[in-house]
């Protein structure tokens, strides 16, 4: 299982909600997201499957970039592995929802761009069982949260050529080099190569295939909203 790396110091009540809704955007920040027309949708839902009778979390990965501003949010395993979809989402427009993800248990990583300063949250999803007839409790902690990471490289002209192969530098307070887990360092290099994907169409992360445990999803759960 993957562990919490060290982070900035935040509140717990700060923390708690940042484990669950995902990255807190000034509305500075959300007013140009949206007029560039970057749709990025971090939140986790809990959906239950009628067919297989049991409960799951679902996720959407989303967003792109223009040349001075990305945002994007998608999803991997508990051990970093990578995820099959659901299903792709097409959409005459960019920057949207690619594509939908059904599991029991999931890592979000959600990153934002503004030039060449990232911010970048990895938190940890999955449903702790209660006592019938209740449904399970989604639990969420962060595994990672890097402010104000610095990458000195344009992605989306110049140095397009290093995408995927590079990410930002973060820090803590005190000055010292933060390292996002070992586990999820391909993950982190996807996601920093989607922040700067200019009029994005793809998914970055998760992949074509069959999950496992979509396999009996009702109809109505696979619907996308």
């Amino acid at each position: 299982m993957i562990t919490e790396k060290e982070s900035p110091p935040t509140k717990i009540a700060e923390r708690d909600v940042l484990a669950t809704r995902g990255l807190r955007l000034p509305q500075i920040t959300l007013r140009s997201l949206r007029s560039c027309g970057i749709y990025c949708q971090p939140s986790i839902s809990l959906e239950h499957q009628h067919l297989a009778d049991r409960y799951v979390l679902r996720g959407v990965e989303s967003g792109g970039a223009v040349s001075d501003l990305g945002s994007y949010c998608s999803f991997v395993g508990a051990e970093g592995q990578a995820l099959c979809w659901l299903q792709r989402v097409d959409s005459i427009a960019v920057n949207g929802v690619h594509a939908i993800v059904i599991e029991p248990k999931m890592v979000r990583l959600q990153m934002l761009r503004v030039r060449h300063t990232y911010d970048l949250l990895i938190t940890q999803h999955f449903l702790e069982q209660t006592p019938a007839p209740r449904r399970p409790a989604l639990r969420s902690s962060i595994l990672f949260y890097g402010r104000r990471g610095t990458l000195e490289m344009d992605l989306c002209r110049k140095d397009s050529g290093y995408i995927g192969t590079v990410l930002p530098v973060f820090f803590s307070r005190c000055g010292e080099p933060v390292e996002v887990p070992p586990m999820l360092g391909e993950s982190v290099l996807k996601i920093t190569a989607a922040v700067s994907c200019v009029g994005c169409r793809h998914s970055h992360l998760l992949q074509p295939g069959t999950s496992k445990i979509a396999d009996t999803v009702a109809p109505e759960i696979a619907e996308v909203s």
